[in-house]
């Protein structure tokens, strides 16, 4: 070795100048696509095999999926220039169309929300009313997934505004069951994964395609032909840069077409009624930071009045046609009472404790838990801005219907935001702050301010999760069938609460409800401090005993006014030896 000369080792080495070749792609740009690309193989393989079967040309264009993916996967970590990477951003997003289409061949029957939009766009077709018309024969379909309420029955009309009937009336030549519906969503969420794609930075493309068409999970709530995805669509251009809205006090086309986009999405469903409050009290601080107040509320006002124009023209027939029906069902996922489910905080009346006399509450603890953070994102915009679209969710944690979908179908606009609205577009918003809260010295009380608006929600939800069962349930007879079957029960039932209770019974197996079971003999109230003996009859006849001695089996009662649940966990024994 020459003496002086310096080496280098591999671990060591300073990166040269091939590392990064001018106008060559950013390294993490290249892992997003990469990740992108990825995420196409979650699910592919389970349409693969049922294509294989039966349907072998679309067989034959999945396997050309899965060469697009492996080739894909190669080139995004080979090729030297961003130009290039772009184009397979490309290629990414339209293999992962292709994919969605050929899956929703393979499967666009759909479920209860899809049935119930086809049937009600044919209502549509032939002048009859929307809403409050109970379509039970839709959910004698295996599969079909029934809705059962606190007041002892299911829920079997349509409960969303009507932009989905609306679209899905001229796809009706699709065929029976839910397939018009289901095509609706899927090319919705086509639409709303190539709007996003286009709208935001190049770089950025792959995660659009990811978020959307990746994963498998968006692909599969359009397949079941839910009415959030037509109502994701419409706000991806809402979303993407929404701070910038009204800017200098103007709308413009664009602005306009963006404001009439908010209206029709919570014309499409429920969910954007939630993150609309807060998309506008956000634009509302950052136009008072830039015009002023009295500027700011009018391009508020005007973004409103687009919004609240759009979505009045969409309802306009069924609100002329059938006012107080529409108004009903349009509101009825807030009003149906129906029974808990999901996986928030009621899981702890549902699973961890038997019941509670104050399930209310959990709905009280949500609404307030919403009305706090909106205050919240009005008092710390310039910190919360960028969360616009992630805090309305929150609340549905404490919620008597905390499912997951609330939360995942709308986990695009969280992308839109992040990358399109990030922090320093909130540097110059305006915050109240009030005479206590105001002042350098003042930062202890702006602290406090958290948890004093967020503490009426918790100790909401501790009121409901603390409650106890109001009703003491005893298996006093059983009427076997065979030795894993019975075909009724005989309880006795004790009312330990203040207030006359009318108690709905269900045998449960598994995480979800079952149907109720109808009473034969005895009381349908039990008063106060009372007891009482019921017989009831299996709602289908018959009702098989779980052959694995692990599954729960649980005794439930349900009473609507109250709201409480009580809960049983009984044996096998129990059903088997008695009578």
């Amino acid at each position: 070795m020459t003496p002086g000369r310096r080496t280098q080792s591999a671990v060591s080495a300073v990166p040269g100048p091939r590392a990064q070749a001018p106008g060559g792609p950013a390294q993490w740009h290249r892992v997003l696509t990469l990740l992108a690309d990825v995420s196409l193989f979650i699910g592919t393989r389970s349409i693969w095999t049922q294509a294989a079967t039966h349907r072998l040309v679309l067989a034959a264009v999945i396997s050309l999926c899965y060469a697009a993916i492996l080739v894909t996967g190669v080139l995004a970590l080979t090729v030297r220039r961003a130009r290039s990477l772009a184009r397979l951003d490309l290629v990414v997003l339209v293999t992962a169309v292709v994919l969605a289409l050929c899956a929703w061949a393979l499967n666009h029957g759909g479920g209860d929300e899809a049935l119930l939009t086809t049937q009600a766009a044919k209502e549509l077709v032939h002048g009859h009313h929307l809403y409050d018309h109970p379509w039970p024969w839709l959910f004698r379909i295996k599969g079909v997934a029934l809705t059962a309420t606190t007041t002892g029955g299911y829920d079997y009309t349509y409960g969303y505004p009507p932009l989905a009937p609306l679209l899905t009336v001229p796809f009706l030549w699709l065929g029976h069951g839910g397939a018009p519906a289901t095509a609706v969503a899927t090319l919705a969420l086509i639409a709303g994964a190539i709007a996003l794609w286009r709208l935001v930075p190049a770089q950025w493309r792959s995660a659009a395609t990811m978020v959307f068409l990746g994963f498998g999970l968006l692909p599969n709530y359009a397949r079941q032909g839910y009415p959030a995805i037509v109502a994701l669509a419409l706000l991806i251009p809402v979303v993407v840069r929404w701070p910038r809205l009204g800017a200098r006090g103007r709308l413009g086309a664009v602005g306009v077409a963006r404001a009439a986009c908010l209206g029709a999405a919570c014309a499409a469903q429920q969910l954007p009624w939630f993150v609309a409050p807060f998309l506008l009290a956000g634009v509302y601080a950052v136009r008072r930071g830039e015009l002023g107040g009295r500027a700011a509320a009018r391009v508020v006002l005007r973004i409103t009045g687009i919004a609240v124009l759009a979505f009045l023209l969409i309802d306009a027939y069924l609100i002329v046609t059938e006012p107080g029906p529409w108004l009903r069902g349009i509101v009825l996922p807030l009003t149906q009472g129906a029974v808990l489910h999901g996986q928030g905080i009621v899981g702890i009346s549902l699973y961890f404790t038997h019941g509670s006399d104050r399930l209310d509450w959990y709905g009280h603890a949500s609404m307030l838990l919403a009305a706090a953070l909106l205050a919240l994102f009005v008092l710390f915009v310039r910190r919360l801005g960028p969360a616009a679209t992630v805090l309305p969710w929150c609340a549905f944690f404490l919620a008597t219907r905390s499912q997951d979908g609330y939360y995942l179908m709308m986990t695009p606009l969280w992308l839109a935001a992040a990358v399109t609205a990030p922090l320093p577009e909130f540097a110059g918003a305006w915050q109240p702050r009030p005479r206590f809260l105001a002042g350098a010295r003042r930062r202890p009380a702006r602290l406090a301010a958290v948890p004093l608006l967020l503490a009426p929600a918790l100790v909401s939800a501790v009121l409901a999760a603390t409650g106890s069962p109001p009703l003491r349930m005893d298996i006093t007879a059983v009427r076997p069938l065979t030795p894993d079957a019975v075909s009724g029960v005989t309880l006795r039932v004790a009312n330990t609460g203040d207030d006359p209770l009318t108690p709905h019974y269900m045998l449960t197996t598994g995480q979800g409800m079952t149907r109720y079971w109808p009473l034969a003999h005895g009381p349908a109230t039990i008063p106060a401090h009372g007891t009482a003996t019921v017989e009831l009859r299996a709602p289908t006849g018959s009702f098989t005993l779980p052959r694995k001695r692990s599954t729960r089996l649980r005794l439930r009662a349900f009473t609507g006014g109250p709201q409480t649940l009580s809960t049983r966990d009984l044996r096998r024994s129990e059903l088997r030896v008695k009578g």
